[in-house]
């Protein structure tokens, strides 16, 4: 494909390129090029080069900046990109074998991600731009990376913004529909074919294995899902609930419960809300709880309804916390920021009338780098709170 077509863009999106946020909106291009989807050059209005770009022609992102020099995009640049973030990751030292590989802008890859379950690699191609790149970055996986298949999970929703199907495939090799996953000291297992996300959720790993340390006596995961944080818990706990509205996640729960020969699971099909409201008009307690709710806001107009769901979960496990226990508790709405996040916690300790320390901070794990000059990727926020005597 042609990478001499030439788009022009505003002096604010220059700006914002140059400060290091490689995402130029619609309304930022001011001469758009007649090309398919692929990659541009990019200038500013005084015709200036700025550097290349990925090119999505139906997308409100128009433009993804890859570089600010006038290389070709080819195998060899995405073989470079591709080897700086797998080297990345053997800096880790992740104690796993499931892990993120490439997390998109933060490894210089816009709307690339690529996770890694054991020897098998899942895939999402989320920008038209890059899917023009599909066969290049196959081709540079397999040379850096050895691994028995890969799986292209092109199911997500913003796919459709770039009139791209959503499909799941098989692009080389072979996938199972569940692989295992060793986590420290659990395993679980991961459907990369059904499962959400690529198959699980990667970016808890170092928080689950944080609260894993700090669980004792009796504990309750909510919103527990596959029960990835409720087997970490019941390798230290006396017992736990594992409450989820889903009898489906619930039974895979089930499962890895089995596999890691846990008998202190207690697997509770309940609105969360409501288990714990119930929970407290009968004067139980818990050492640790666990609330990890899916994203209650994933659009900016949802944030004040969301502040107010996550208040409500936070402030009914505050009041279930015995003394000394600990509360771990998360929110992955992006557009509810770390600030919103500590505010909502301080008010609903502020009404549960528990003296309540903040104890670390925490976010997502390390193999989901957050860059600075990029906000969006940085999503997961998290605490642990322990309550007083």
């Amino acid at each position: 494909m042609s990478q001499q077509a030439i788009a022009r863009v505003s002096r604010r999106a220059a700006g914002r390129w140059q400060r290091g946020h490689p995402w130029i909106y619609r309304s930022d291009v001011t001469a758009a090029p007649d090309v398919a989807a692929g990659a541009v050059r990019v200038l500013d209005e005084q015709g200036r080069f700025l550097g290349r770009a990925l090119w999505s022609p139906t997308s409100q992102i128009s433009l993804r900046m890859l570089t600010s020099d006038d290389r070709a995009i080819d195998t060899g640049f995405w073989r470079e990109r591709i080897s700086a973030a797998v080297s990345y990751r053997e800096t880790l030292h992740i104690a796993g074998n499931a892990y993120r590989l490439i997390h998109g802008e933060a490894d210089g890859m816009p709307s690339l991600v690529v996770d890694k379950y054991g020897d098998y690699l899942v895939a999402q191609f989320l920008s038209a731009g890059l899917e023009a790149f599909r066969a290049d970055i196959v081709n540079a996986l397999r040379e850096r990376v050895a691994a028995r298949g890969l799986l292209a999970r092109n199911d997500p929703a913003v796919r459709g913004h770039e009139q791209l199907p959503q499909t799941t495939e098989l692009l080389y090799g072979e996938v199972p529909e569940q692989i295992e996953v060793r986590e420290a000291d659990v395993r679980y297992l991961a459907a990369p074919w059904k499962g959400q996300k690529t198959g699980a959720f990667l970016d808890q790993r170092e928080n689950r294995v944080r609260a894993g340390q700090l669980a004792h006596g009796r504990t309750l995961d909510c919103f527990s899902y596959h029960g990835s944080f409720t087997m970490h818990l019941a390798a230290h706990a006396e017992s736990v609930q594992a409450v989820d509205a889903s009898y489906e996640a619930l039974e895979r729960a089930e499962v890895n419960a089995q596999l890691n020969g846990f008998e202190n699971v207690e697997l509770i099909e309940a609105n969360a809300f409501e288990y714990l409201r119930h929970q407290e008009s009968q004067r139980e307690t818990y050492d640790l709880i666990v609330v990890d709710p899916p994203a209650f806001a994933k659009r900016r107009d949802a944030v004040k309804q969301a502040l107010r769901g996550y208040k409500e979960i936070n402030l009914r496990a505050m009041r279930l916390l015995a003394p000394g226990g600990y509360l771990c508790s998360f929110s992955c709405s992006f557009h509810v920021n770390a600030g919103m996040f500590r505010e909502m916690l301080e008010s609903a300790a502020a009404d549960s009338g528990r003296q309540l320390r903040w104890i670390e901070t925490r976010g997502q794990a390390l193999d989901h780098p957050e860059i600075v000059q990029i906000p969006e990727s940085s999503y997961l926020k998290g605490a642990i709170l322990q309550a007083g005597s």
